[in-house]
């Protein structure tokens, strides 16, 4: 997650820089309790559906693992879905994990957070409620497959506001929701909304089946732009709303660029400094996902790799043990291939959302085709130089999508 709001801040009023501490970082865990929604979401990352799935973990399988994540020091728990809550015991899990972890967040649609379950939602002391809108009325019940769900999704919002529960609102942004994003954002600032984020489309579940929408780079600049723009009221002029990104972190680079055409090379220096402590993507490093079965992935959206189960053992052995492919991700720098691997900015976005490139070529370390930047503003050769090189033909190759 790139918090652009924050970094804006060091433009304003620098901070010293803090780095990480030695020793492994604990993560983030963004915990899918069930698969089963009460929506059809076109970029849906786990394929759910409004029926009961087999398999999901029982009621004391989630208690045992709540045990070990609390023991094991993790900073923050994010419950999540399908719709976390359609699962029967949602708030026993959530009951039991404020009691464990210091920041407990819930990821919804909001669209049954209404009446008794805003109130259980606000005895919880959840620290943070996101709840998904993808447009503006017709357009987010478009996206989310089901009629009224924008209005259902604004009500949990109020209900959310009402009630004293810090709530944001989640965007995943495609081409053919991308002109809304303005009104999006003024919606955040009608309802008093805490928190927008922006989600870059990921090649999983029906996202890789609807990655032909995803946002060309022009529009991504754009939302860029106005995002940039708003998090410079934020901090400029101390407003509320608190802008992040997620899934592309080619946009702190980009915030970097900006910086370099409004401050002084100090300013901007200092700025980078803190870009490269953050050190950009961190699947498998400082995110972890649980999903509904128990298994353990380097982040949400590598579904396909498992590190291990914790129906069978403790997420903290998991996490700590000597998979491959989590010691390759923890690298610094990684293996990274093509623009990716010639960056100059490499330290800063840490080669980007991994998964984009193993969708489209097969290749956890080939170039993320999601970065927007030019071989200009990255520091490596044209593209034009680069044709010689052999693309990879492995079965999952897409060469429609190579520059999308």
């Amino acid at each position: 997650m790139f918090r652009l709001t924050e970094y804006m801040h060091q433009l304003v009023n620098p901070t010293p820089l803090r780095r990480r501490g030695a020793g492994p970082v604990k993560p983030v865990v963004i915990w899918n309790l069930t698969r089963r929604c009460n929506l059809k979401c076109r970029h849906c990352y786990t394929v759910s559906a409004d029926v009961d799935f087999p398999g999901e973990l029982s009621h004391d399988q989630a208690m045992a693992t709540l045990a070990d994540l609390g023991d094991f020091g993790i900073p923050a728990l994010i419950l999540s879905g399908g719709e976390p809550l359609d699962r029967r015991d949602l708030f026993e899990i959530a009951a039991e994990a404020r009691k464990r972890v210091r920041m407990l967040a819930l990821s919804t649609n909001g669209t049954k957070i209404h009446g008794e379950t805003a109130d259980r939602v606000a005895e919880i002391g959840f620290d943070y409620v996101g709840i998904s809108i993808d447009g503006v009325g017709s357009t987010n019940d478009w996206f989310r497959g089901v009629e009224g769900a924008f209005a259902d999704a604004l009500r949990g919002v109020r209900a959310c506001k009402a009630r004293g529960i810090k709530v944001g609102l989640r965007f995943t942004l495609t081409r053919d929701n991308a002109p809304q994003l303005t009104d999006l954002l003024r919606l955040c600032d009608d309802e008093g909304v805490d928190k927008f984020y922006l989600s870059h489309l990921v090649y999983a579940g029906r996202g890789d089946k609807n990655r032909g929408e995803d946002a060309m780079h022009r529009h991504t600049r754009q939302a860029l732009d106005a995002l940039i723009d708003r998090a410079w009221v934020a901090a400029a002029e101390d407003a509320p709303l608190d802008i992040v990104t997620g899934n592309n972190d080619a946009d702190a680079v980009y915030l970097l660029h900006w910086a370099a055409r409004h401050f002084e090379a100090e300013r901007v220096a200092h700025l980078r400094a803190h870009l490269e402590a953050w050190g950009g993507n961190s699947s498998g490093l400082g995110v972890a996902n649980i999903d509904t079965l128990g298994r353990v992935h380097p982040d949400t959206y590598w579904s396909d790799y498992t590190v291990g189960n914790v129906k069978t053992a403790k997420f903290s052995e998991i996490w700590t043990g000597s998979d491959p492919m989590l010691a390759q991700l923890r690298q610094r720098p990684r293996p990274l291939k093509g623009r990716c691997g010639d960056c100059a900015f490499r330290a800063v976005c840490g080669g980007n959302t991994r998964i984009r490139a193993l969708q489209l070529t097969g290749d956890p370390w080939a170039e993320d085709p999601a970065c927007y930047l030019s071989d200009a503003e990255i520091g490596v050769e044209s593209a034009q130089a680069r044709l010689t090189v052999t693309p990879f033909r492995g079965k999952r190759h897409d060469p429609v999508h190579r520059f999308i």
